[in-house]
């Protein structure tokens, strides 16, 4: 993959994101920078026992972003 397609894909990743209700967009952007779960649960307002399902859903709710985004699908693997 090129730095170009590198940028792009990122930029529609960070447009997706940015399309999540806000407590997705923060459990998501606070996991992949390393935050404790302990603190991520702080941040969203759930008990640790939920904060899988909230990936979950959040994760599934960024792909559905990224699949509209532009109108068209875009393959993230």
């Amino acid at each position: 993959m090129h730095a170009a397609e590198m940028a792009d894909e990122l930029s529609e990743r960070e447009h997706a994101l940015r399309r999540l209700p806000l407590s997705y967009l923060l459990a998501l952007r606070l996991r992949d920078a390393g935050v404790a779960a302990d603190v991520i649960c702080l941040y969203v307002n759930v008990e640790q026992a939920a904060l899988d399902g909230l990936y979950r859903i959040a994760e599934a709710k960024l792909l559905a972003a990224e699949k509209t985004s532009n109108g068209r699908y875009h393959d993230c693997h």
